[in-house]
């Protein structure tokens, strides 16, 4: 015989109105409260609005921890409410300057401006004519190769501080921290003057990529590191007890395991590169034309194309700003959508 169960009746399922309401009450009664208590005092601004708010809700939060239906501690609410406030600033913050952005790159949008260079355009020159491909492609050149540069040697150097453990390590860990401190025009002009200067390489996108690289190594090494050590040693000893060899658990036990958290640290790498203008200044030089040469030539950016035209000064020229900016910010945004979709279906597969 079938019994069916009534999933309305299941513990898990009974919901408390009474205490659903005083935390309606107090969650979407405080912001009202603070609305009301700036229209009727001298506080002023967005910023006043928001202290109004967090002083009142730790306190409502406090009241419904101590005397509601269901009494719990004082602090977890205070942090509870702290937290929301810290994502409420998070995306306040986020979205003023997403939606100018946005807004902006939107508004001057022409379809010439995705698929034609700046060869022919003149300073001031209608949004109609030329465009920002030849900076489009420069980036995701200089960036790849900084990729291939960094990527691989942080990831072995995270791997020899967390697995190898040799005699190295404090120094390696040093200079990573060291590294990670540096400004980037210091990293500009170390390749400017180790590589141009002295005539081993020409301003051109293998310079500004190799200036790129030393930015991002850090940021990938040491993020690196810490989602190595999320491994459990267990995991290690394992499979070490079973025979296998360091480098084996290595190769199928700590990498895949890690995988979703390595991929984080190289695109986080990426993120932090893709907008750095004052190394390529010194290093890729920029073009008004499309290179594919990183070698040869100089060669053109989206961040270097967006300090040039805000440097001209006209009305277009900054729209074309705006819009090599919501370029941008999509590029780095869809290259980290297609590399955790990539990551999740190796995963279900």
């Amino acid at each position: 015989m079938t019994t069916l169960i009534d999933s309305s009746n299941r513990p898990w399922k009974v919901r408390d109105k009474s205490y659903q309401a005083q935390q309606l009450l107090v969650h979407a009664g405080t912001p009202l409260a603070a609305v009301a208590v700036v229209a009727l005092t001298g506080i002023k601004g967005m910023s006043g609005l928001f202290f109004t708010w967090l002083f009142l809700h730790l306190i409502t939060g406090a009241l419904l921890a101590r005397f509601g239906k269901r009494r719990y501690s004082i602090a977890n609410s205070s942090l509870q409410v702290l937290m929301v406030a810290c994502i409420t600033v998070f995306v306040t913050a986020a979205l003023s300057v997403l939606i100018p952005v946005f807004v902006k790159g939107i508004s001057a949008f022409s379809s010439n401006l995705l698929f034609q260079d700046a060869a022919l355009v003149e300073p001031g020159a209608e949004l109609t004519t030329g465009g920002i491909l030849h900076a489009l492609i420069g980036s995701i050149i200089i960036v790849s190769i900084a990729s291939v540069i960094s990527i691989p040697v942080g990831i072995l150097a995270a791997l020899y501080v967390t697995e190898v453990r040799g005699k190295l390590t404090p120094y390696v860990r040093f200079f990573v921290q060291a590294m990670s401190g540096v400004p980037s025009i210091v990293a500009g002009l170390f390749v400017y003057a180790a590589f141009i200067v002295t005539g081993i390489l020409p301003y051109s996108g293998l310079s500004g990529a190799i200036a790129l690289s030393i930015l991002m190594l850090p940021t990938v090494a040491r993020t690196a590191e810490e989602v190595l050590l999320l491994v459990p040693d267990d995991l290690r000893t394992a499979a070490l007890a079973l025979g296998s060899t360091q480098r084996r658990v290595v190769r199928m036990i700590v990498l895949p395991s890690a995988g979703a958290g390595l991929v984080t640290a190289a695109i986080l790498g990426v993120a932090r590169v893709a907008g750095e203008t004052a190394p390529l200044l010194l290093t890729a030089f920029g073009s008004v034309s499309i290179n594919l040469n990183p070698a040869a030539e100089p060669m053109s950016a989206l961040p270097l194309f967006i300090f040039t035209q805000m440097l001209l000064g006209e009305d277009n020229d900054v729209a074309r700003a705006w819009f090599a900016c919501m370029v941008l910010l999509t590029f780095v945004t869809v290259l980290f959508g297609v590399a955790r979709l990539g990551l999740s279906r190796r995963k279900m597969g």
